[in-house]
């Protein structure tokens, strides 16, 4: 089987080399690698079943990793963000009319060596409006899980995207912060009922890479600067903190959602995607301090790229997300450093991280190889990198 496939311009985050003000505004400098091409055929993969039911994933005893529940055997996730396609279109842009397109990305990550697979919910796409939910999006959700269960993958859930800010409904941005908060909880409650079944689902992620600000913000204005001048990967969960400490905001918020989802399914692992710069170092921070948040929740997650000549910097970063919880690099990727840089840097992370999430699109190897195009090249050396199992 293959399928002609369109182009892929970037990489999800906010972690390209950038400036970063106290008021969150980004001036990304976008190497034009990005904006290259990726023109796909397809490849021909078997899709691998599984030989036995899939366990639940759990937190080890020594709070360092994760084991399967029943043979306790190590489980180190492993594998991809599938944020957009190769046309940069959102998952559930196309989830509907071109499902074979993603059952066939599925079993290409699979074949890759994957075992996890991140995948970004859009707030929008599941609620329509204050406390209603969107049913189909719920269908559509539980035959990804199936999908998941059929090729052995589990999945990270990040829910309450607002990548696109037009698709963001003019009601949920008019809320207070108090009924912004029942809203999401709102999502979360429908997501866990809508997994609780099934182990295919390594965790919840409550929310891609969100802050606490520093000082009080228009009414509104709840998300960051877009990335490339169209995503928005940042999300604020307050706009007026006032007098209450930032990491006193960020635990109460985790704890309302977590409390919406254990209502639901009670042994889910729960985590948040954080932004590099969320601990409490001079200068810009997300208000998410990994010390403060940790017992909220059953693991942390840091978004890490690590740039040319700081490898040492991008490991002080990681160790100090070792909390007395399970560190898991949610997203990475050779972006701002060589990939030999990258490949020392992921084989020193092994010795704090249990686990690691890089990127794919729906390209294989064979092709990213065959285009000649210097960003088919790159991730050509990202995906033969995870392939060799350095990790």
């Amino acid at each position: 089987m293959s399928r002609k496939r369109g182009r892929s311009w970037k990489l999800s985050g906010n972690h390209l080399p950038a400036r970063y003000s106290d008021d969150l505004t980004i001036i990304p400098v976008i190497p034009a690698l990005l904006t290259m091409v990726c023109v796909a055929g397809g490849i021909t993969a078997d899709n691998p079943k599984l030989a036995a039911p899939q366990e639940w994933v759990r937190v080890a005893d020594d709070r360092k990793g994760f084991v399967l529940s029943t043979t306790r055997r190590p489980f180190v996730p492993r594998g991809f963000n599938y944020d957009h396609d190769e046309r940069g279109r959102l998952l559930e842009d196309y989830w509907v009319a071109e499902w074979g397109k993603v059952a066939e990305d599925f079993a290409e990550m699979r074949a890759l060596g994957a075992n996890t697979v991140r995948i970004h919910l859009q707030f929008a796409r599941f609620i329509r409006e204050p406390g209603v939910q969107d049913p189909a999006a719920l269908d559509r959700l539980g035959r990804l899980i199936r999908l998941a269960e059929e090729n052995g993958l589990y999945l990270d859930l990040t829910g309450l995207g607002c990548y696109r800010k037009e698709d963001v409904p003019p009601w949920y941005d008019a809320l207070s912060e108090v009924e912004r908060w029942n809203q999401q909880a709102g999502f979360w409650t429908a997501v866990a009922r809508s997994c609780s079944g099934s182990p295919a689902v390594f965790c919840y992620d409550l929310m891609n890479e969100p802050v606490v600000p520093g000082a009080k913000r228009s009414p509104g204005d709840w998300l960051g600067p877009p990335f490339a001048g169209k995503y928005h990967y940042v999300q604020f969960i307050a706009l007026d903190p006032g007098d209450r400490p930032r990491a006193r905001i960020a635990a109460e918020w985790i704890r309302k959602l977590k409390g919406a989802i254990r209502e639901q399914d009670s042994r889910r692992l729960i985590t948040v995607g954080l932004v590099p710069w969320s601990l409490d170092r001079p200068g810009l921070t997300s208000g998410f301090i990994p010390d403060k948040v940790a017992p909220e929740l059953d693991f942390l997650s840091v978004h890490l790229y690590p740039e040319r000549s700081k490898l040492a910097e991008a490991m002080d970063t990681l160790r100090g997300f070792a909390a007395g919880k399970p560190v898991l690099i949610e997203e990475t990727f050779p972006l701002a450093c060589s990939v030999a840089e990258f490949r020392q840097f992921l084989s020193e992370s092994s010795k704090v991280a249990s686990g690691l999430i890089g990127f794919y699109w729906g390209r294989s190897l064979d092709e990213c190889r065959r285009s000649g195009e210097i960003a088919d090249a790159l991730m050509a050396e990202w995906l033969e990198l995870f392939r060799s199992g350095i990790w």
